[in-house]
């Protein structure tokens, strides 16, 4: 067992703890990968997926630009995160027009990546 596991391990117990003294959590573990995520009660489906582009927001923007993946993914995550953003409002015009321009990009990034690998295709 690991030192990750032990830990995982040792949460779950206080986890138990609290869920005793009323304190609804969830908690979900990728112990292949050293993760485990804690919820509590207030915790919505808006707000997880929020949290999760969070992360891949973070890939996306410390990633070197040299990647041939880098710009789909950039601009993948900046249109997932102007929809969440406005999920329970209304897309302005300038939303639009950023989800297009970002549209645009994927298109051109595409186009580039299977022009310099064809077999990939």
């Amino acid at each position: 067992m690991t030192n990750f596991e032990n830990f995982y391990n040792d949460l779950l117990e206080l986890a138990k703890k609290h869920e005793r003294l009323n304190t609804p959590l969830k908690i979900e573990k990728d112990l292949e990968n050293d993760i485990v995520k804690i919820f509590g009660e207030k915790i919505t489906s808006l707000a997880r997926a929020q949290n999760g582009l969070n992360d891949v927001t973070e890939l996306a923007y410390t990633t070197a630009e040299h990647h041939p993946f880098w710009n789909v993914l950039y601009n993948c995550s900046e249109i997932s995160n102007t929809v969440l953003e406005k999920w329970k409002s209304t897309l302005s015009e300038e939303d639009f027009a950023d989800i297009e321009w970002a549209l645009k990009k994927l298109h051109q990034t595409l186009e580039k990546i299977k022009t310099k690998n064809p077999s990939h295709f």
